[in-house]
């Protein structure tokens, strides 16, 4: 009997509509995760009674092996680590580099966060310290994109001891809401009353047609992994992603007015940590504002803080030029060599001469052997040209 039920809901999920399969989010990541060439593994990182009840944060980890500092990646708003798949086996080649599912997002727990905006942020941050402890991470590279941009930069005020280099791709968070806000009126009129519901919960409410209206509005991002993902792929994982119970979701709708920051970063610049190297990395065309990074590069005139602009990126600037978005982050990483307790040894960067040799010290070689101009100074812009 239980054999047949099992079955059954095997069916129904196959050809029926589900608003929220376990089984179809673990298939549609398995998919994606097809794409990596190295050796990984994932698992659940029981974090106990951070928040809810037994909480866990799904994980995944390449070169487990190396000894280097690892790198750790959060990921935006609504997504998941199945969208760091262009980016993975590139930033694993020299060390160890861990991804999750950010607790309240993808496959790890959905406890109910707190409904004040600062202590939703520190419930956040107090789940990737649960994390580390848990991990037994003495320090680390930290990553964020977008939302993870601004949960990172909030983790390294909290926790600097831990973090050797704060990168911070296309980050959300830090301006603050300007005074007047141009906008149509009619959009105006819609944005207000939506204001007040989660940002996916129309994806929610659209019962069978929500995969639809998620391929319809962001199809764009499937397009970004169009060329290594069957069509849909990106969409249907967006759905199961935030078709389940939307804690991490409402956390951000806490944390947020309007598109804006309630405690933006911009008014927390004083507390990072002097010594603590930085790197934005902005998309030359995200409607994303760079302005953070001037901002913060101007405050810091002593302290490591460097700009990379990528050429023809948008907001998803990992996804839209993976290439280019590895070489500025491997980069960054290599920042953090030369303290004492470092035992990692980087290549060179290297120049091609007229006669096609290998010189010396300023481009970037990826796996496929595509070189890559960079310029790279410290508290100077950089711009990564193919």
């Amino acid at each position: 009997m239980e054999m047949e039920l099992e079955n059954t809901a095997q069916v129904r999920e196959k050809y029926c509509w589900v608003k929220y399969s376990e089984n179809k989010l673990m298939e549609l990541e398995r998919k994606i995760l097809q794409v990596l060439r190295s050796t990984y593994r994932t698992w659940f990182v029981p974090i106990e009674t951070t928040i809810g009840t037994g909480d866990k944060i799904w994980t995944i980890l390449l070169n487990e092996e190396s000894k280097n500092t690892p790198l750790v990646l959060l990921h935006g708003f609504a997504a998941a680590l199945g969208f760091w798949c262009l980016n993975l086996d590139s930033l694993a080649k020299d060390r160890p580099v861990y991804a999750i599912d950010l607790l309240g997002f993808g496959r790890s727990s959905r406890p109910n966060f707190s409904t004040d905006s600062a202590e939703a942020e520190q419930q956040m941050v107090q789940s990737l310290e649960a994390w580390r402890k848990q991990l037994e991470i003495e320090n680390f590279i930290l990553l964020g994109h977008s939302f993870g941009g601004y949960l990172a930069t909030s983790y390294a005020i909290k926790h600097p001891d831990r973090v050797k280099h704060l990168i911070l791709a296309d980050p959300w968070g830090f301006n603050e809401r300007p005074a007047k806000v141009e906008a149509p009126l009619w959009l105006k009129a819609i944005a207000y009353p939506l204001s007040y519901f989660n940002p996916l919960a129309t994806v929610r409410a659209a019962g069978p047609i929500g995969p639809w209206l998620v391929r319809k509005v962001r199809g764009d991002i499937s397009e970004k992994f169009a060329h290594v993902l069957e069509k849909d792929t990106i969409s249907e994982y967006i759905y199961q992603c935030n078709s389940r119970k939307p804690t991490g979701e409402t956390a951000f709708q806490t944390m947020k007015t309007g598109f804006w920051a309630k405690n933006p970063m911009m008014h927390r610049f004083d507390s990072i940590r002097d010594d603590m190297p930085i790197t934005f990395i902005f998309g030359e065309d995200s409607w994303m504002t760079q302005t953070p990074g001037h901002t913060l590069k101007e405050q810091r005139p002593k302290s490591y803080v460097d700009i990379a602009i990528v050429p023809d990126a948008g907001h998803h600037v990992n996804a839209d030029q993976p290439l280019l978005f590895n070489s500025a982050v491997i980069n960054a990483c290599n920042v953090c060599v030369g303290s004492d307790s470092e035992t990692e040894t980087i290549k060179p960067k290297q120049e091609i001469n007229g006669n096609g040799e290998i010189e010396n010290d300023n481009i970037d070689i990826d796996d496929e052997g595509t070189v890559h101009q960079i310029k790279m100074n410290q508290n100077d812009d950089y711009q990564i040209h193919s």
